[in-house]
């Protein structure tokens, strides 16, 4: 059975957000003092029963599926547990897995009596196979490294979780033999020495040993409990008194780092999402997936890999001081990107408020001869500054409030209609999404939660007569979640606007976080639908014209998640339709597709889009160190050929001029000071005019507007690249 774990979220910067799983993170709280060479047997202690089934009456009870925890649960826990505990398969063989089969069945019998016994047996057993092979291979690392053969023709899967446990002792050995030499292959192909991969990689093992050595009977309970939790949904989890304290000063911006939020995966520490307005979003190189290889101190400082190290650790490093550069070692997950890494260099900053906050541009575009001027509205995230209306201020911030006066604005330059852009957009709060869509509808119901009980609350607008009425398109992408999608597909029910770009995340769940006499639970207790009774879980929003997108759907969105809960309807509710843009939709795919048919940079984005599924599609890397070179050089070649042909379509030259140093002679710039200045000065290079996707959305609003008023449109077929005006505000 292939499961994948739960995973652990840390954000850098903004908050400390801990949706604790897996073995990633070892508990702060140490109520039992553990020395670094301890390895006795760890046992459950008795608060840790009495918890354990109250979360299981919690999650029988009051979780959204209330399913019962009989022994095909018990079954899936165990083997969850197991794969939580060693995600790699390097430790456990099916040998040793035959010897916890007698638990398969007996687990939740287990619970209901608050017997934890059997999953710490496991995790000490594992602890110990661990241990042992970590200091075996640190002790003969030269000896094993000189006995590797890097011509031999032979691979490694690249997705341990689609493997099987090796059948045997000798099976397990040569996984281990092939991860050794993956791992020294990619010390070698980033040009270190012999010496230099030998104190890497003893590094690595002593603090992975160290690590083991110091997990203590709250470490394990966590991990169990979050693989029993899992099981229900891949949104709720348990966290310890000291990880449910972290995750309430949420949202709280008060710390310095890079902006993004992180996960545990293996032995990797990986991008989960980039925090809107962050330091790294504005740097624009760190996406999600993103594998963060090593980290360092300063534009010209040595990196210390970070591989196998805890995920509380990493983030520790990834911190410091407001203004400071951290060194980032970065590569992607798929086989192209896993062949080379590289480095980037992110300023610490705190996430300004200013950058998260709606924003407002104009475009001005050539349209059938004319000059047509359309607005955008750019919305990071769904905010409300709750402290600053309790304290009545008149003037808080928030989405809805900063969008009217954006939209007013636009109306003063006399726009033909506004693109609201979502792309990017995680969510935020739920209230935010209702009040925004009641500007662009006079009434009525926005969104539906059905709770555990079944029962359905909908929520919606009071009267809005000065609504605005212009014609609007709603811009999503695959990191448009949550709130985003409650939005977008209200406008799309309602008839209100076209929905265009790539289908949504698929987030349409509702949590809640209830104390526990020992930590807390977060519980999946409720679900959105749309106005027309169609769930947002799983399936998202689909966009009413599909536009490309280089973020992978089988990578990232809901159902992409273990145990997500499924797409369902309820009973639609009885609104207003304010257009009908069916019949319109054939004829604007169609002037869609003959614009961008010549475009450069469409063709671009869908030959980078090839691309990267090409690399996507491979399934294992090869570990002779020539084969590896060779796919190094293919990948680089088609990369910069890629780069060539747009230059060359766009009348540039096939390679780029080298950019000037940096004035070595101004005395009042120190490196940070230059870095901060080309990071901040990274939001420019997001102008309207040059973003592809925007631009196209704009055009496809122009074709919208002259279909619903029977003009032709056949002199439409210009370039969006070819707006020539930008003005910009922020509320």
């Amino acid at each position: 059975m292939v499961l994948t774990r739960n995973k652990v979220l840390l954000p850098i910067a903004a908050a400390l957000l801990f949706s604790v799983a897996a073995l990633a993170l070892v508990s702060p709280e140490r109520e039992q003092a553990v020395e670094a060479n301890d390895t006795t047997p760890l046992q459950p202690q008795i608060r840790h029963a009495r918890t354990a089934e109250e979360i299981l009456i919690k999650l029988q009870r009051r979780h959204y599926e209330k399913r019962q925890f009989d022994d095909s649960l018990s079954s899936l826990l165990l083997d969850t547990y197991l794969e939580n505990l060693d995600p790699n398969k390097n430790y456990f063989s099916r040998e040793d897995i035959a010897a916890f089969e007698p638990y398969r069945f007996e687990l939740d019998d287990g619970l209901r009596r608050g017997n934890l016994k059997p999953s710490y047996k496991i995790f000490n057993r594992y602890r110990e196979l661990a241990i042992s092979y970590i200091e075996h291979t640190q002790k003969n690392l030269p000896e094993l490294i000189a006995g590797l053969d890097f011509e031999r023709d032979e691979h490694i899967q690249l997705n341990s979780e689609e493997q099987d446990w090796p059948a045997n002792n000798a099976e397990r050995d040569d996984r281990r033999r092939k991860s050794l030499k993956n791992a020294v292959l990619s010390l070698r192909l980033a040009e270190k020495d012999d010496d230099e991969i030998v104190e890497t990689l003893q590094k690595r093992f002593r603090n992975q040993v160290t690590r083991l050595r110091q997990f203590n009977a709250e470490d394990v309970f966590q991990t169990y409990m979050n693989a029993l939790v899992s099981l229900y949904d891949p949104h709720s989890n348990y966290m310890s008194p000291r990880t449910s304290e972290n995750f309430s000063i949420n949202m709280s911006l008060s710390l310095e780092g890079i902006g993004a939020v992180l996960s545990s995966d293996g032995d990797y520490t990986v991008v989960e999402r980039l925090v809107k307005g962050g330091p790294a979003e504005l740097q624009g190189e760190l996406k999600p997936k993103h594998r963060i290889i090593a980290v360092g101190q300063g534009r010209d400082s040595e990196v210390e890999n970070v591989v196998g190290w805890r995920l509380d650790e990493v983030v520790e490093l990834i911190r410091g001081r407001k203004n400071t550069v951290v060194k980032l070692e970065i590569q992607g997950q798929d086989a192209g990107s896993q062949l080379e890494s590289k480095f980037i260099h992110i300023v610490r900053n705190k996430v300004k408020l200013e950058e998260q906050a709606a924003q407002s541009d104009t475009l001005d575009v050539y349209y059938n001869g004319q000059l047509k001027k359309i607005g955008v509205v750019q919305v990071p995230t769904f905010y409300h500054d709750y402290e600053a209306q309790m304290r009545g201020e008149k003037n808080f911030r928030s989405t809805t409030r900063d969008v009217q006066k954006l939209l007013k604005q636009l109306d003063e330059e006399q726009v033909e209609g506004v693109v609201i852009d979502l792309r990017g957009n995680g969510g935020g709060y739920l209230e935010e999404a209702r009040t925004l869509t009641g500007l662009f509808v006079e009434r009525g119901p926005v969104v539906q939660i059905r709770m555990a009980n079944g029962k359905i609350k909908p929520e919606g607008n009071y009267p809005n007569p000065d609504h605005y009425d212009k014609p609007i398109i709603v811009l999503i992408d695959r990191l448009s979640a949550s709130a985003s999608e409650i939005f977008a597909g209200a406008i799309q029910d309602y008839g209100r606007g076209l929905v265009v770009g790539s289908q949504s995340f698929g987030k349409g769940t509702v949590q809640q976080v209830t104390p526990l006499n020992h930590g807390a639970l977060k519980l999946t207790e409720a679900k959105y639908y749309r106005i027309s009774g169609e769930s947002t879980q799983h399936r998202g929003v689909l966009p009413d014209i599909v536009l490309p997108s280089l973020y992978d759907g089988s990578e990232i969105g809901e159902n992409t998640l273990d145990r997500a809960l499924g797409w369902d309807k309820v009973k639609p509710l009885r609104h207003r339709v304010y257009g009908d843009f069916s019949p319109l939709v054939n004829s604007l795919q169609q002037e869609h597709a003959a614009r961008v048919g010549d475009d450069p940079d469409y063709r671009y984005l869908v030959d980078k889009i090839s691309l990267n599924d090409k690399y996507k599609a491979i399934t294992d890397l090869p570990l002779s160190l020539s084969k590896r070179k060779a796919m190094i050089e293919a990948d680089e070649s088609d990369r910069e050929a890629l780069e060539r042909a747009l230059r060359v379509a766009k009348g540039l030259p096939a390679e780029p001029e080298e950019e000037p140093a940096d004035n070595a002679g101004d005395d009042n710039k120190t490196l940070a000071s230059v870095d901060v200045d080309k990071q901040e000065a990274g939001s420019d290079e997001q102008d309207p005019r040059s973003d592809f996707l925007l631009n196209e959305a704009a055009s496809i609003l122009l074709d919208a507007i002259s279909l619903a008023n029977g003009e032709s449109i056949v002199k439409s077929r210009v370039a969006a690249n070819e707006n020539i005006v930008k003005e910009s505000s922020a509320n």
